[in-house]
């Protein structure tokens, strides 16, 4: 009974120190590490942002974070957004510009989305061309307002969305949907 009694002393000891050493390693530096877990989290706790592009962020630790700047860089190739960049803190009416492919449009225009966090639509409109020249396979400047209502906001509790520029599909089969999504912030 003694050498168990022993035995039980031990490992209560023995667990003790494990959480003392826990708590320890947690206070002088799991901090960061725990609460990291974006990049804006990183940027916030004052860790170096590589200036690529996508803008990283490196923990104390060794982490990395990419910023989310959607699809942009896929989508490259067929749409390019002068303005709103990703993540900019946007606020209604919203005025978009950049260039697209001319397949892109249908009749010299695209329809804008504006979504909250959860992706319910809090806003509608069209993008439009000038150009006469609209139908080719070249790059087309195209401009467009977006009205939005952040009072729509489901929950009210995140100030992130996203811009959707879709592509023109008259035809409505799905083989021919694209679109560009920009993450934005909301005042």
């Amino acid at each position: 009974m003694n050498e168990r009694r022993k035995k039980a002393v031990k490992q209560i000891i023995f667990g003790v120190i494990l959480l003392a050493i826990a708590g320890v390693s947690y206070f002088f530096g799991g901090k960061n590490s725990v609460s990291v877990l974006s990049f804006s989290d990183c940027v916030a706790e004052g860790n170096p942002v590589m200036e690529s592009y996508p803008r990283q962020c490196k923990t104390k630790d060794g982490q990395t974070f990419k910023e989310d700047i959607g699809n942009e860089l896929e989508k490259d190739d067929l749409i390019r957004i002068a303005e709103p960049r990703p993540n900019t803190v946007v606020t209604s009416p919203l005025t978009i510009s950049g260039v697209a492919r001319g397949s892109w449009f249908f009749e010299a225009s695209f329809p804008i989305v504006v979504v909250d966090f959860d992706g319910a639509i809090i806003g509608e409109g069209y993008a439009t061309t000038n150009d006469a020249e609209w139908m080719t396979t070249k790059f087309v400047p195209f401009s467009g307002t977006v009205t939005f209502d952040v009072a729509k906001i489901q929950g009210g509790y995140s100030n992130r969305g996203a811009l959707i520029l879709k592509k023109a599909n008259p035809s409505d089969l799905s083989e021919h949907d694209d679109a560009l999504e920009i993450p934005v912030r909301f005042r």
